[in-house]
């Protein structure tokens, strides 16, 4: 083979060095074209070209109210994300999970931060869903964990005894009949059977201070800071569920998980106690949202998942045995690749 240039001859010692040079070019694109992902199934082409496909310019993520977890956490996953992809990433308050999903099927918003237990019944277009919405789960986050709540003179001791008592069941139109409704049928009760009263968790706790409500549903993460401030000036007691009523919740819908509440997490709390995660913390996206564009953010997320948890602890929960948890949605195909790609999709 011999090789010239524009300017002449090029000497023999240049011309084999660069024989060598295309044969190994053309051998390496031969054996790489070759090679395929032994999780996906698809040639590391195919599975490049996802991983770096080129997305919207912006993308958002619903959350909730400024001041609760959702808004915090949504917030920080949103800047987190933005600093790691080609893409503009924002936050936007919303009214919630029922408003998330809402705007996730008009296509208003990409991503959005939701109770699993809300997002179980609107998939499958149950409860007050009118329809089925076509959502995907991209990661599963913290846990809600649920407690009833009253004073230690209430004389209040199971969830039977709430019947013809004041309930404050958390803010009105906020979904939390989703979980709660479930808890109160596996008891024997129904939202007639007492009077429900409705307020944020602060609020919830005023009620409950000026005996405005005999007991208050409290949820959220550990430590829960409405559970901590109403621990801290009044003598509380946690109601206890039903051994039987849990396991059938657990039986029956897999957005319900048991949940310890090790001693001394709260002022004059001398055991560990038996709740239930009543519905995960989760990030969804709609079914349409293209799988590149899920598989980015989720890697972008998970990778700089310790950014997250500076921010607030809910962050603790991105870890590889909690974000594949099943709550009942089915995820999506590019959280899935990825999970799939880092060894850690349930097999």
């Amino acid at each position: 083979m011999q090789f010239s240039s524009s300017r002449g001859w090029i000497p023999p010692t240049i011309q084999l060095s660069l024989t060598y040079v295309v044969a190994w070019l053309f051998l390496t694109t031969i054996v790489s074209c070759g090679k395929s992902d032994p999780e996906s199934g698809r040639s590391s082409e195919t599975a490049a070209t996802i991983g770096k496909a080129p997305i919207s310019k912006f993308l958002s993520i619903g959350t909730a109210p400024p001041g609760g977890a959702f808004f915090v956490v949504g917030s920080a996953i949103a800047e987190v994300v933005d600093n790691h992809l080609a893409s503009t990433v924002s936050a936007e308050a919303t009214k919630g999970t029922q408003e998330n999903i809402r705007l996730l099927g008009k296509g208003d918003i990409d991503f959005a931060m939701a109770n699993a237990a809300i997002s179980y019944f609107a998939v499958r277009g149950e409860g007050k869903w009118e329809k089925p919405y076509p959502i995907r789960s991209v990661m599963t986050l913290a846990p809600n964990v649920g407690l009833f709540v009253t004073k230690k003179s209430s004389q209040i001791n199971s969830i039977a005894d709430l019947r013809r008592k004041r309930v404050s069941v958390g803010p009105e139109g906020a979904g939390f009949e989703y979980f709660l409704s479930p808890i109160f049928q596996a008891h024997g009760l129904t939202y007639d059977d007492f009077k429900p009263l409705y307020g944020t968790y602060n609020t919830s706790v005023d009620m409950l201070a000026d005996n405005s409500a005999r007991v208050a549903f409290l949820g959220g993460a550990v430590p829960n800071p409405a559970v901590v401030r109403v621990a801290s000036t009044h003598q509380i007691h946690f109601i206890p569920f039903d051994p039987d009523a849990m396991q059938q919740l657990f039986q029956d819908y897999p957005f319900f998980m048991p949940a310890k509440i090790p001693a001394n997490t709260y002022k004059n709390q001398n055991q560990d106690f038996n709740s239930m995660n009543v519905g995960s913390m989760h990030l969804i996206t709609a079914e349409t949202v293209d799988q590149s564009v899920a598989y980015q953010f989720t890697r972008a997320l998970y990778e700089h998942r310790a950014k997250v948890a500076a921010k607030h602890p809910a962050g603790k929960a991105i870890n590889p045995k909690n974000i594949v948890k099943d709550t009942g949605i089915p995820f999506h195909p590019g959280a899935i690749q990825y999970y799939k790609e880092i060894g850690i999709w349930p097999k």
